[in-house]
């Protein structure tokens, strides 16, 4: 999600995409005691090259010690204030098939500052259903306040995907994670980030076909 604070600095949607993996490594290494790290360290950790990373953290006028590296609670205080994630997002997940299950349960959405609140499907046979600690509602029991920061998380089967989007957005959602195949018709208003598994699995295996040894040539044993 694009936020206000990145907009005004014009920080290219490619750049904004790396900084939550830069964001997750420098919390790893303050874990681990790491007051400082070099450009290299952390672009190896990252997985992107060192001149990539330095060009990506100047856009938030970051650009570290020449000779001595980037000051790891510093920057994680720069690129979490950069994205927006001062204070908690409340979630909202829609679709409780075996995906939207799936996504409910994951604990990892709270240790990144992201509070998964309403559990939405409008079929009437999961209303009240609890999953975990929360119970299903329909969009009538999702009310959320006129000033709340939410995500929508769309889990749906891609045909209900469109008509999940619309309630989202007819209720104040304007930023939409999207896990249905099915492209969404928003307004520019809307951010929206899709994840395609299916895409993500074809990529995966264009790379291990390539990597992958060559089977060693048949050799004729004489008879």
């Amino acid at each position: 999600m694009t936020n206000t604070s990145a907009s005004r600095r014009d920080i290219p949607d490619a750049t904004v995409a790396r900084l939550p993996v830069y964001l997750r490594v420098l919390r790893a290494l303050s874990g681990r005691g790491v007051d400082v790290v070099s450009s290299n360290e952390l672009a190896d950790a990252a997985g992107v090259r060192s001149a990539g990373l330095r060009k990506d953290l100047s856009y938030l006028g970051s650009y570290g010690v020449r000779g001595v590296g980037y000051d790891v609670e510093r920057l994680s205080e720069e690129i979490t204030r950069e994205l927006g994630l001062q204070s908690d997002f409340a979630v909202a997940i829609v679709g409780m098939g075996n995906l939207g299950r799936a996504l409910a349960d994951y604990r990892g959405f709270a240790t990144r500052g992201f509070e998964v609140r309403w559990l939405i499907d409008n079929d009437p046979a999961l209303t009240g259903i609890h999953v975990g600690a929360l119970a299903i509602v329909d969009f009538d029991g999702f009310r959320p306040a006129a000033d709340e920061s939410v995500i929508g998380v769309i889990a749906t089967p891609p045909h209900a995907a469109q008509a999940a989007a619309d309630a989202l957005v007819a209720r104040g959602v304007r930023s939409i994670l999207n896990f249905a195949s099915e492209p969404l018709d928003l307004p520019e208003s809307v951010a929206v980030r899709k994840v395609d598994l299916a895409t993500e699995l074809q990529i995966l295996a264009f790379h291990d076909q390539r990597t992958r040894p060559e089977p060693a040539p048949l050799v004729e044993v004489p008879s």
